[in-house]
């Protein structure tokens, strides 16, 4: 203070600021410079470069705010900082995308020889088939289909078992093995409709309108115990139904199950509902709830032509005597197969006079079934095997006394001939009384549908 009031009395004002700002400087610089008195600690006191804000304008001293050390910054001081000052943030490492080839298998193929078209060795199919054991996959593989690979220096990575457009397996390697995850693909569902008129015969017609050969046999077999669809069949006959369509990335990858179907018959209507109980069982009913399906076929043979009908009195083509034919020939091509026309068993299965090579179905008690001039017998049956109505128990041959190839069929009640064109076949059983409110409800949806399907084609074609 004796220095300031010297000052005072010796120097102009403005020298006289200018040794109070000086002065303040000098004590501001001792206050931010440590001590060289203060005692040690044990651990040392750092501080980071200064960090200077060319955003800001600088300080009338010259100075700048000193910065502290980087782990004591806050976050909104570390957001100022420029991008150089601020920490590396790890990069994740980049995944190699797994690079796939593709084998077609072939006629003939093995797993073993599949892997070695792929530079594996039958080593690996081998690891890899006991790997998949106990489930399907793999289990079979068929040409065509395609069996992709991961491998990376020599050793198997996944694997791809492409069984369909819906089905396939992956396989991946794991330190325990390889782990097995099969992948199914849900297709979208689109309902369609379709109608026709016979003109030709029903394999024409309906392709004209628009059914593949595949849908055509499942209308046919809907069908199949009302209508013989070559005896029965008159021109002005038409059907119409309803049916599925599948899509996969809106492409068409095939078809589904017919849902509601009617045919017209020489002016009779039959008209099929489908329906899925609830323990998941699928069938055919007429709207009432009645089975479609009889326990018996009408026809053993699809789409044959009947060459010689149930006669008292025919003329034998090869033998030239007059006497009965006492079943139906139906003409097909060598080869076609036949079917069981009901449930039932084997009961003779070979050789049979004019017969030639013969079957013959035990079905309950009191019926038999009998199939004629057959050239040869579908494998794996044997006499006493059961069969189902339906499966396949021969092929179209003209064996034993037959003038051209073409299956004899006979039906028998107690041992007496009937025809089998006209015999009534018992009815299957009907809707379950459980199911029958249920179904009901089914049945008026479809039956809406098909009618509104119906007077939008009449409306079109109108127009």
């Amino acid at each position: 203070m004796f220095l300031v009031e010297r000052l005072k009395r010796h120097l102009p004002i403005t020298h006289l600021m200018a040794v109070i700002i000086c002065t303040a400087i000098i004590g501001l610089t001792a206050m931010l410079m440590p001590s060289a008195e203060a005692p040690a600690s044990d651990a040392p006191t750092t501080f980071s470069q200064p960090q200077i804000n060319d955003s800001e304008p600088p300080s009338p001293f010259g100075l700048q705010s000193a910065t502290p050390h980087a782990d004591k910054t806050k976050p909104d001081q570390m957001a100022m900082m420029s991008p150089a000052a601020q920490p590396a943030s790890p990069q994740p490492e980049e995944q190699k995308p797994d690079v796939w080839q593709d084998v077609t298998v072939r006629s003939g193929d093995t797993l073993t020889s599949v892997f070695q078209r792929a530079g594996l060795s039958s080593r690996d199919a081998f690891l890899v088939s006991d790997a998949v054991k106990g489930t399907e996959a793999l289990k079979r593989i068929y040409p065509g289909q395609t069996i992709s690979f991961v491998i990376d220096d020599k050793q198997l990575v996944k694997l791809k078992h492409i069984r369909n457009q819906l089905q396939s397996t992956l396989l991946s390697a794991t330190d325990q093995g390889y782990s097995v995850k099969e992948i199914t693909k849900q297709p979208d569902i689109e309902s369609r409709f379709a109608s026709g008129t016979i003109e030709n015969s029903l394999f024409l017609d309906a392709s004209a309108a628009g059914l593949s050969d595949k849908m055509i046999m499942e209308l046919a077999a809907i069908f199949g115990w009302d209508i013989d669809f070559v005896l029965d069949l008159r021109q002005g006959d038409s059907f119409n139904l309803i049916y599925e369509e599948k899509f996969l990335d809106g492409k068409k990858i095939g078809e589904g199950d017919i849902l509601s179907a009617q045919f017209v018959n020489q002016g009779e209507t039959y008209t099929a509902i489908r329906f899925t109980d609830s323990d998941g069982n699928s069938s055919y009913y007429t709207p009432e709830g009645d089975s479609m399906r009889k326990t018996f076929l009408r026809s053993p043979v699809d789409f044959a032509r009947i060459s010689s009908s149930f006669k008292t009195n025919r003329k034998h083509p090869v033998l030239g005597l007059t006497r009965a034919h006492k079943g139906t020939d139906y003409a097909a091509r060598t080869g076609t197969p036949i079917k069981a026309a009901g449930d039932g068993k084997i009961i003779w299965r070979g050789k049979k006079g004019g017969y030639g090579n013969c079957v013959i179905v035990q079905h309950g008690g009191n019926i038999t079934t009998l199939y004629g001039h057959m050239n040869n017998f579908r494998k794996g049956q044997k006499t006493g095997s059961r069969v189902s109505q339906g499966d396949v128990i021969g092929y179209v041959g003209k064996t034993g006394l037959a003038s051209g190839p073409h299956l004899h069929y006979e039906f028998r009640v107690n041992g007496v001939h009937k025809n089998p064109q006209t015999v009534k076949l018992p009815q299957a059983a009907s809707i379950d009384n459980a199911e029958r409110k249920k179904f009901l409800v089914v049945a008026e949806t479809s039956l809406a549908q098909l009618e509104s399907f119906k007077a939008t084609q009449l409306a079109s074609a109108a127009n």
